[in-house]
Parts: C-alpha cells; structure tokens; sequence
C-alpha cells in the first residue's frame, strides 16, 4: 500500500516514519552527508520512492551552501573527448556514482586558458560544489590552479600531490603485456606507445620495457586510431620481421590491427597484438583483442567518492587510490 496522502506534500517526517529512522537521519542521507550507515540509507532512499518526498533544492542549499552539483571537466582534450571510449567510461562511473548520492555533474570543457579560468570562476561563484578533473596533458596548469583556490578537487590520474587522485599501476600493466606475448612465444617484440611526455604513457612502456628488453623498438602515437595506424606502418618499415607487439591503447591496437591484416600478416598467427584498457574498441577488432584492463569506471566512481568526501569535510588532506591492473585474453595473441 503506497504511503502517499493525495493532496499533502510528503515531508521528512514522513519519510522518517516509512523508514523507521529520526528526521534527523533522514535529513542526513537527504544533505550527503556520509557518515551513515549503508543499509540505513537503503532504507531511507526506499522510504523516499514509496512517499513521493522530493527535497526543496533550493532551500537546502541556503542552510548547507551547496548545490547539489559538481562539475566534471575535460581539460586539453579537443574535441576527441566524444570520440574517445574512455571518456565514456570515466563518465559512466562518476555518473553511477553520483545518482546514488544524488548528486548530479555539469560538464565542462576546458580547452585553452580562457576555459580554464572559466572553470575557477565558475566554482569560485558557487556554480558547483567541487570538480572531478580528467586532464590529458602534464603541463595542463588546472589542477594547481584549483589547488591554490582551495577548491574541493580530485584529478584522474593526478599530476600534483596537491590534490586529490586515482590512478593505476600502468608499468605493472606494461610489465604483464610483455610477460603475455613471451609466454605466447614471442620473441620479436615491438612497442607503439602513447605522447612521451605522458606519465601514464612513459610508465606502460618503462614497464614493458623492463621486461621485453630495453631495445625494444617503439612509436609513439597520441591515443588516437590513425596514430596507430601511422605507428604500425613505420615499425613494419623498420622492424619488418616482428612477431608481437604492445599497444598502449585499444584505439591505436584498432588501427594498428588494420595495418597488420593489410600488409597480409595475419592476427595473431603472424603478429600478436595486446592493447590497453579493455575499452569497447577492444570487442569491435576483429580478431577480439587482448588487452591490458584498466577498471576505468570503478576509478571513475573513486574520484567522486574522493570529491564527496572533500565537500562534506573541508581541509581533508589529499589521498589517493592506485588501481591494479589486469589481463584480459581475447583471440588477438
């Protein structure tokens, strides 16, 4: 039997009642505040669907100063952002995330310094309670600059210790790639890489590297499908017998998977090949490719647990999370 009155606006009290919790709990799990107990905020958040309770935005944010709203901004990425599946997946986990703690995000494009400053200012103003930042670049001055604001920040895959961060141990990731196409008797190893002046980039080749050999030939593409198309081309010109090859994303393994079956070397019989993320390009190759996992959408709802937690507790020092990475086996090795 439904807990509605026809006419009366369900209040706190209400769903208090349907609960079996105070109003003040209620009004805890209703502002996000995280110190709750799961399982009574489970039961608070049925007793809020079974009443109909909607909570009046705009005076809760007169009493907490907050807006119900956190900025996720792309900064450096161009236009490439939509192209990209793993932008799709940071989105989907902070998404999923924040829907549970009713939390809703505003995305923002930060393309040049003019957009940069357009984020401060938009945060400073209070057009949202803090910002989950995914950066492409190491220079990108963003994250300090959100840093000396002192505004609740948390960054993907962090380039200053002055915020907060998620990321993975992607020479670990490069570290198994290699082990993977040895074990596939491999012995003709070659390495397209992304942007060199890209931690995340550096740290997947040092890792394969470290295990493959250190001479082992390498391009470096820039995370795009034609890059790795170009990359592909210039190692068959230079290191025309190999017989394995690592790929630093699933975009440029795409690509460089069509310059391999176009120059007639089959995959894996002549070449193997092994990307990285485990994206949705992975399952479009064809053959199904082998692929480094990177849990992209449990660090995506890492960065927003981290953020919650920054609004909720001003002066929380920055932490971070380090994710681990895994090998999916597919018919690409």
């Amino acid at each position: 039997m439904s807990a509605r009155t026809p006419g009366r606006t369900p209040t706190l009290e209400d769903v208090a009642r349907v609960a079996g919790v105070s109003r003040a709990t209620v009004s805890r799990v209703v502002n996000g505040i995280r110190n709750v107990d799961r399982d009574i905020q489970e039961a608070v958040r049925r007793a809020i669907e079974k009443t109909g309770y909607t909570p009046n935005r705009v005076a809760r944010s007169l009493v907490t100063r907050r807006t119900g709203a956190v900025a996720l901004v792309v900064s450096g990425a161009g236009g490439d952002v939509f192209g990209d599946p793993f932008f799709g997946r940071v989105v989907s986990g902070v998404v999923d995330y924040l829907r549970r703690h009713s939390t809703h995000p505003l995305l923002m494009l930060a393309d040049d310094d003019a957009a940069r400053d357009d984020v401060v200012s938009h945060l400073r103003q209070g057009g949202a309670d803090g910002a989950l930042l995914v950066t492409t670049h190491p220079d990108d001055r963003l994250p300090l600059m959100l840093a000396v604001a002192g505004l609740p920040a948390v960054v993907f895959a962090g380039t200053t210790q002055a915020l907060s961060y998620v990321d993975m141990k992607h020479k670990k990731g490069g570290e198994l790639a290699a082990w993977h196409l040895l074990d596939r008797d491999r012995a003709r190893l070659a390495s397209i890489s992304g942007p060199r002046d890209v931690p995340a980039s550096q740290e997947r080749l040092a890792g394969f590297r470290r295990i493959a050999g250190d001479d082992v030939p390498n391009v470096a593409g820039n995370f795009t499908l034609a890059s790795g198309e170009e990359a592909m081309a210039e190692l068959l010109r230079t290191r025309p017998d190999l017989d394995g090859v690592f790929v630093a994303n699933d975009l440029m393994a795409q690509g460089a998977l069509g310059v391999l079956q176009a120059s007639g070397r089959t995959v894996p019989g002549d070449v193997a090949v092994v990307g990285f993320d485990d994206s949705s390009a992975a399952l479009a190759c064809r053959p199904k490719l082998t692929t480094i996992r990177q849990p992209v959408e449990e660090m995506g709802a890492a960065m927003a647990e981290l953020l919650l937690d920054h609004v909720a507790q001003p002066g929380l020092p920055p932490t971070s999370r380090i994710f681990e990475p895994s090998l999916v086996i597919r018919d690409s090795t």
